[in-house]
């Protein structure tokens, strides 16, 4: 996670006190006033912070209808084909009365999802859209428009996720601009090194809202202080550990939402780790210390063996949402890498749960990195650090942690093998402290010990 140390406030009039709905609308109020009536010589970018399903593509939705709605055309920015087509989908089933662009490269046909809706026009050609109310695209597609008069106003969604390099090949676009995004989500990806732009003011690799603050010291960032995702049993804990300068609340409280199991436990640890769960929203599923390799066939088979029971124990997930029986397509399974993906997802078939299946609702099984974004009720967890000798650079990522554990609004289970502490205070932190470096607070080390400390209380072994 990539956080600036300044001093990060609520929006006037927000407390975490308050009532969580009136401290989400005064933020929101406040951030559409900097958006659609800026105050004379205003900084030209509003930026964002938002935590884990704080209603950060709400957000977007209600400024762009407010915008277009004052007289203006607008574009948007994201990071990835499906960001853009959730945004579309979203924006055309929230705002009927808008025309909306969906700009795409000719070998990247927008979803279904996005083209249904009879107010959504989709063309490769900038041309062919420019007259519409709103255009959305990705940045790497917005960096080849030429040829047309900047538009008076962006918004760039998921923008922790963008490169700098790649806002400044966009920057020529647009007058104003809304920044949103959530800051304690993975680090903008690249493929070659860093090391030699580490320090410098126009680092291309780094945040392009970390390097916007670092130009315009004018911009005070907003921040969303309510999340409508996590529960009261996990707000805590991701607020303390990933958002140490922009802490949040849940917008529910103890006891508003429940799992209940339709069938009785069968004695085994997975059940007592799912009722577990579904009593305190954690659980630990542990199982011998040893090393193994990356793909550890008995904790992948622990993981599939837990959402196999998750499905025949007929669970039902009440919330302030209403009671829905917690079905496959509520169900995530997190890891660190795509091989362990795959094999989970093996298992899973051999004991007939679908998975990532077009036919139907299926289990979700991916990596952190494609992870983002996304919301499930309950959340199966491979740990980063289960089984390994080391504790890298990667395996330690505030981000990849942070994703992980905070998907879900009922539960989180998280399987691992004994000694990750042990494994930790082995491996602290080495980094090298750069000049000019924005600090990345908390440390993955630090993070890790938080989120093991509460697991141990909830701790089934296997």
């Amino acid at each position: 996670m990539t956080s600036t140390v300044s001093p990060l406030q609520p929006s006037p009039g927000v407390s975490l006190g308050t009532d969580p709905g009136a401290a989400a609308d005064a933020a929101v109020a406040a951030i559409l006033d900097a958006t659609v009536r800026p105050a004379a010589r205003a900084p030209r970018g509003v930026v964002v912070d938002s935590p884990p399903g704080a209603g950060k593509s709400t957000l977007v939705v209600r400024a762009a209808q407010e915008l277009v709605g004052a007289g203006e055309r607008l574009m948007i920015v994201a990071q990835t084909n499906s960001q853009v087509d959730d945004l579309v989908d979203r924006l055309a089933l929230k705002a009927p009365g808008l025309s909306i662009g969906r700009l795409h490269g000719s070998d990247a046909r927008p979803a279904p999802e996005a083209l249904r809706h009879p107010n959504v026009t989709a063309s490769t050609k900038p041309a062919d859209l420019l007259e519409l109310d709103v255009v959305v695209s990705t940045a790497a597609k917005w960096q080849w428009v030429k040829d047309v008069d900047p538009w008076r106003h962006a918004i760039v969604d998921e923008a922790y996720q963008m490169r700098s390099d790649a806002l400044l090949a966009v920057a020529r676009l647009f007058e104003r601009a809304l920044f949103v995004g959530d800051p304690g989500q993975l680090d903008p990806f690249t493929v070659v090194g860093t090391e030699q732009w580490a320090g410098l003011s126009y680092d291309p690799s780094s945040s392009a809202v970390v390097t916007l603050l670092a130009h315009n010291p004018a911009i005070v960032p907003h921040r969303l202080p309510v999340s409508w995702r996590l529960p009261a049993s996990a707000a805590p804990l991701i607020s303390t550990a990933f958002y140490p300068y922009t802490p949040f609340r849940s917008g529910t409280g103890p006891g508003e939402r429940l799992l209940v199991a339709g069938t009785r436990p069968d004695g085994s640890a997975v059940d007592a780790a799912i009722d577990e769960a579904a009593e305190h929203g954690w659980a630990l599923l542990e199982l011998p210390a040893r090393l193994t390799v990356r793909t550890d066939p008995q904790a992948v088979a622990a993981v599939a063996a837990t959402v196999r029971r998750l499905l025949d124990r007929g669970l039902t997930a009440h919330s302030e949402q209403g009671s829905t029986p917690l079905s496959p397509g509520r169900i995530a399974v997190g890891t660190a890498h795509r091989d362990q993906a795959a094999a989970v997802r093996a298992a899973l078939t051999a004991l007939g749960v679908p998975v990532d299946s077009t036919a139907g609702p299926a289990v979700t099984v991916d990596t952190a990195n494609r992870l983002q974004g996304r919301e499930y009720d309950v959340t199966v967890v491979l740990h980063p650090l289960s089984g390994r000798p080391d504790a890298t650079a990667f395996h330690l990522e505030t981000g990849r942690l942070c994703v992980l554990a905070s998907r879900h609004r009922h539960a989180c289970i998280v399987v691992a093998r004994a000694g990750i502490a042990g494994l930790l205070d082995e491996h602290p932190s080495t980094e090298p402290v750069q000049l000019g470096v924005t600090v990345k607070f908390p440390d993955g080390w630090e993070a890790n010990h938080a989120v093991l400390a509460q697991l141990a209380e909830h701790r089934v072994r296997l």
